[in-house]
């Protein structure tokens, strides 16, 4: 059984390859314990058979703005994407934080300014992994995290360059909740000797830990910036009253559905807000602006499932010329990428199986993960909060609504804390907050939606660089 596949490339053979180079920039390596360690390697990728027959993609971008500093260690951010079924290979690699963009342009704005780059396609099925048999799909927060922690001990275990480097999980949306239940996975395998890394911090981006504060948050929101009348935030506030009381009986696919007919009932009272920016119209965000919603046949997802579907840039200025140029996530992953990576079998569709990867986590869904934020706080991990300020899927109002029920003993020492405001180089217009105490930080990103790298690149790129203490934060 090969339990794990790996390949290496430079960021010079990826240019050669995908504008009319050579094929031999290319070189392949095959392993059954440990990725191929390689000094003029920027880039590595591979599969990790996390259990028989259940294989999960990665792929580690090393940063050309390295800075070696003797008392700041260089960092790898590990990025969760949402969904759960949106792919971090594709999404947040692609669309908000990797080297380049959906036209294979040079992302200025790019995380590598601050640290390495782990993306993975998280839970299996999601992306380019994959599973053979449909039995293997998790069905909970806590069985993804296990996953994910194999993951990482079959990448960092043999790698001595890599344990050097503190990991730090950043999540966005669904992604969240995978963050918390992978933060407290991955220290107990670190303190029981299984797996080699340190931890330095979990960061939530707009994340889904409470779904019950968020459903609650929805009408109140948007009855005060105008989105809906006194009549529709009724009608929103009874059903999400319908929603606690179905989480409290611990009815979660019954709640899970719930929360779709609140989102259809939303959306036909604000004339279709978009729930990832409340000053826009449904499919105007520029992460989703013209996807579909494929996945509502399995379970009624509605606009949500436009996160997992066929997403494009929402630039119109694409070259023709370039592999993907429309800015086509979909037949960029399934193509250019495809043949770039070699290792993808033939028969994985990226994103193939994304669908059934929300279907088998609906009972898991509209479950909080606030008990394990407490536990990550109370154990001396540094957990960021950050939230954009235009966000309704996961509101600031909801998210604080959660930090508020934290039972950390340092939770009113934070609550008493001064913010400070954000400001990105020389432009002295506020870009958000941000206050700390202890390990919990907290940052209020201005005039961002669910997607806070995409509307405000300059504060999240900042932001990033404090949350890791980057040495390139300091240049």
């Amino acid at each position: 059984m090969e339990k794990f596949h790996v390949c290496v490339v430079s960021l010079v053979a990826f240019s050669l390859l995908f504008h009319g180079g050579i094929a031999r920039a290319v070189r392949r390596s095959h392993s059954h314990s440990s990725t191929q360690d390689n000094d003029d390697a920027s880039e590595e990728w591979g599969y990790v058979e996390v259990r028989p027959k259940a294989h999960m993609f990665w792929w580690l971008y090393r940063s050309p703005y390295r800075v070696e500093n003797s008392t700041k260690p260089w960092p790898i951010i590990l990025w969760l994407q949402g969904g759960p079924g949106a792919s971090g290979v594709g999404i947040g690699n692609f669309e908000e934080v990797g080297p380049l963009d959906t036209n294979l342009k040079t992302r200025n704005s790019t995380w590598l300014r601050k640290a390495d780059l782990l993306f993975v396609d998280n839970p299996v099925g999601t992306g380019y992994s994959y599973v053979e048999d449909e039995k293997l799909f998790v069905k909970s927060d806590v069985e993804a995290a296990t996953d994910l922690t194999t993951l990482l001990e079959e990448i960092f275990n043999k790698n001595q360059k890599l344990q050097k480097s503190p990991l730090y999980i950043v999540a966005e949306s669904y992604g969240g909740k995978f963050a918390a239940t992978l933060g407290l996975s991955a220290l107990n395998a670190i303190e029981s000797g299984k797996l080699k890394l340190k931890l330095g911090g979990v960061a939530l981006g707009d994340s889904w830990i409470s779904p019950e504060d968020f459903v609650l948050s929805w009408g109140p929101l948007l009855k005060d910036v105008s989105r809906l009348d006194k009549n529709g935030m009724e009608s929103s506030n009874s059903l999400a009253v319908k929603i606690k009381q179905q989480l409290k009986d611990g009815q979660y696919v019954e709640a899970t559905s719930s929360w779709s007919e609140l989102e259809g009932l939303i959306s036909s009272s604000s004339s279709s807000v978009d729930f990832y920016n409340f000053l826009l119209d449904s499919g105007m965000d520029p992460v989703s602006a013209t996807a579909t919603e494929k996945i509502s046949e399995v379970i009624s997802m509605k606009r949500y499932s436009r996160y997992l579907s066929t997403l494009k840039s929402s630039s119109s200025s694409s070259s023709s010329s370039t592999p993907g140029g429309d800015g086509d996530l979909n037949s960029l992953l399934n193509g250019a990428i495809k043949k770039k990576l070699k290792i993808i079998p033939e028969n994985v569709t990226w994103g193939g199986q994304s669908d059934q990867v929300f279907s088998f986590l609906g009972g898991d869904f509209m479950k909080p993960r606030i008990n394990e934020v407490d536990e990550l706080l109370a154990k001396g991990v540094n957990v960021t909060i950050y939230n954009g300020q235009l966000d309704v899927i996961c509101s600031t109002k909801g998210t604080e609504a959660w930090v508020e029920k934290l039972k950390w003993e340092g939770l009113q020492g934070f609550q008493s804390s001064q913010r400070s405001p954000l400001h990105c180089g020389a432009d002295r217009l506020t870009r958000g907050f941000s206050k700390s105490y202890k390990n919990l930080h907290f940052y209020w990103i201005l005039g961002a939606g669910h997607f806070v790298p995409v509307d405000q690149p300059c504060i999240a790129l900042n932001m990033v660089g404090a949350i890791t203490d980057s040495p390139a934060s300091s240049t």
